[in-house]
């Protein structure tokens, strides 16, 4: 298996390539060197996936990073089941974006740039999720931000973007603060970095506490929620949230690879890698429930009322994150995982059709301005609508069978499992299929609501966009096929139908549940007719009465402002944050600070030897008679002195 090294590699070198001779030399052929790398990716990747099918796993040190004391981290690599799972998924979800690209990103005049920062972004991403120690998985969680920020400002002198960067960075800090706190008490608890002896002696600590400030803190508990303050931030969980949506200002390409696929998942997958951490707590394992729950629901409600076509995705965005963190909460990773799986089909193909959309509508992306779009783009329409059905939990589609899974084991998960599947279950998934199908009966449907000349440039994307699209609509239908649930395995007679389950639990385990298939069908029949009334109020509120959405806009005016804004919450962030922040840096840091301490120093200590040597200046004076008085006064004081020290 040593050819896995490969995997990583190939990207960084495109990174190095296009950034030393893509402005001069590549150019507009940039797209091939990284285009070609993650191309390789993706065929190793497969290769890797069928050793771990035959049974081979991987976990080598290839050498040592650092060494200080007992400090000592070596950069290694680890590969197993969730490894591979991720290795697919950023691979072709990557690929596929970077054919799009040459499309939607030929004319830029950055577009070596771009290519580089994909490159360089998808080998922070293959070296975050191959990793077997914290502190290389704590390298690649930093790195993969670091492109999130380069790529959200890539149009850097368009202000907007260049702010969304800023807050993309700032906000993730917040979260990575406490992710770094987590891996510092992961050493000084288990004196090692290596995932496989922390996980070995977890169970030893259980009972561990720790006093803060007075009080007793169960030790694996606190380790675990803050290593999941780093999840909240890069996985937009709410409170920190708040980035994701402005992160849209960035290409579109970015948003379905970083924003939708890859990144923002990473904080499933961190918390499914450390499962043998996170399920010795059940207090943390409630707080991961919960904030999954909550954020499905909150997210959810905002995406009812948006009208900006990539905003409306990335809410969906957080709130299919929260599905995945009710799953790890309740113990199921391997169904939170199974869901970022299929996610990364569906959702990419979102954001891609997105893109085609707004190529066609000149850079459009107010949903109230199109409208009619199908018969001008019959494919973009197609697969959009594969992926909306496949998001609202409709069967055969991808999405139906993770999502079903994790409702059946939130269900199933006791009193707070009932609560996350009350919440994330029936409220959030009644709300995706409406704003859902509300994108596509006002993108696709009706009469064209756009300008003139928009119309007249109403054209299908280039083959280079659709041909993606096409492969991800497969995808959002068929991914999920590998995870079918034991109740349709008894109805069909195929055994061992769920081999996603099979396949991740000697990693992440599979919960146990005794229960009649009768309430297992329950569940899921209820799941899919709340997706369909779901379905059906977006066809009567856009289709089919059109003023009902803006006679209840007007009846319930508070409720559609609170959720038109966000619940003001980045209102209130300013206020009770950002402001303060801005207050104290200008009069405490700049004014006292810098302006009255260091520029008193820096500008006080010339001033002061200015001001001596004027003075010692006036001794200066060029007179013969001055200098001999002074040279007699001198040698009278000696003489002085002298006679002092001698007679005593």
């Amino acid at each position: 298996m040593q050819y896995y090294l490969l995997i990583p590699l190939m990207p960084l070198g495109a990174f190095f390539f296009n950034l030393i001779l893509g402005k001069k030399i590549v150019r507009r052929q940039a797209h091939w060197p990284s285009t070609l790398a993650v191309a390789g990716s993706l065929v190793v990747s497969v290769m890797v996936l069928l050793d771990v099918l035959s049974g081979k796993t991987l976990n080598e040190d290839l050498y040592v990073w650092i060494v200080s004391g007992n400090f000592k981290v070596s950069i290694g690599f680890l590969i197993d089941q969730l490894t591979v799972v991720m290795l697919i998924v950023v691979t072709s979800v990557s690929f596929l974006v970077h054919v799009y690209s040459i499309g939607y990103m030929q004319e830029d005049p950055g577009y070596y740039r771009f290519y580089a920062y994909l490159s360089l972004f998808t080998f922070s991403m293959l070296m975050l999720v191959t990793a077997n120690n914290f502190l290389q998985l704590y390298f690649g969680w930093e790195a993969v931000g670091l492109c999130s920020y380069l790529l959200i400002g890539f149009w850097y002198e368009k202000k907007s973007a260049s702010n969304a960067g800023k807050k993309a960075f700032i906000v993730n800090r917040f979260g990575d603060f406490g992710f770094g706190l987590g891996v510092i008490m992961v050493f000084l608890t288990f004196g090692t970095l290596a995932y496989i002896p922390v996980f070995e002696g977890a169970g030893s600590m259980a009972a561990q506490s720790i006093n803060i400030l007075g009080m007793q803190v169960d030790l694996i508990t606190l380790i675990a929620l803050l290593l999941f303050c780093g999840a909240v931030g890069k996985s937009a969980q709410v409170p920190l949230h708040v980035w994701l949506p402005d992160a849209m200002e960035g290409p579109t390409p970015v948003s379905a690879l970083i924003h939708a696929a890859t990144m923002v998942t990473a904080g499933v997958f961190m918390v499914a890698r450390l499962n043998p951490i996170f399920s010795l707590s059940p207090v943390a394992m409630d707080v991961v429930a919960v904030v999954g729950a909550v954020t499905a629901l909150f997210a959810a409600t905002i995406a009812l009322v948006q009208n900006d076509i990539k905003r409306v995705i990335a809410y969906s965005t957080i709130s299919q994150l929260g599905y995945m963190f009710i799953a790890c909460g309740v113990g199921a990773y391997g169904a939170g995982v199974f869901h970022l799986y299929t996610h990364a089909f569906f959702k990419a193909l979102l954001f891609l059709c997105a893109g085609s959309v707004m190529h066609a509508m000149g850079g459009e992306v107010n949903m109230q301005k199109m409208g009619g779009l199908r018969k001008y783009m019959p494919v973009t329409y197609a697969t959009m609508l594969l992926a909306s059905l496949s998001i609202s939990g409709i069967p055969p589609f991808a999405g139906f069978f993770s999502k079903d899974e994790i409702l059946w084991m939130a269900y199933n998960g006791g009193s707070v499992g009932r609560i996350v599947w009350a919440l994330g279950g029936t409220l959030a998934a009644l709300l995706t299929a409406f704003y859902s199908f509300r994108l596509i009966y006002l993108t696709f449907h009706g009469e064209f609501r756009g300008t003139e000349e928009q119309k007249h440039h109403l054209h299908e994307s280039p083959g280079t966009m659709t041909i993606p699209l096409i492969i991800l609509g497969i995808g959002a239908v068929a991914a999920g096929w590998i995870g079918i649930p034991p109740i349709i395995s008894s109805i069909t007679g195929v055994e061992h139908a769920n081999w996603f389950a099979e396949f991740m639990k000697p990693v992440l385990g599979h919960p146990e549940i005794e229960a009649p298939h009768s309430t297992e069908a329950m569940v899921m029949t209820f799941s899919v007719a709340i997706a369909v009334v779901g379905i059906a109020v977006a066809w009567l509120f856009y289709i089919k009465r059109r003023e009902m959405p803006v006679s209840l806009a007007r009846r319930y005016g508070l409720i559609y402002k609170l959720l038109y804004n966000k619940y003001y919450v980045d209102e209130i962030y300013n206020l009770i944050v950002v402001r303060p922040t801005m207050l104290f840096s200008r009069y405490v840091l700049v004014g006292l600070t810098d302006g009255v301490i260091i520029e008193g120093i820096v500008n006080g200590v010339p001033a002061l030897i200015n001001w001596f040597g004027a003075k010692v200046r006036r001794l200066q004076t060029g007179l013969l008679q001055s200098y001999g008085t002074m040279m007699a006064l001198g040698l009278f004081l000696i003489l002085a002195i002298a006679f002092i020290v001698v007679s005593k």
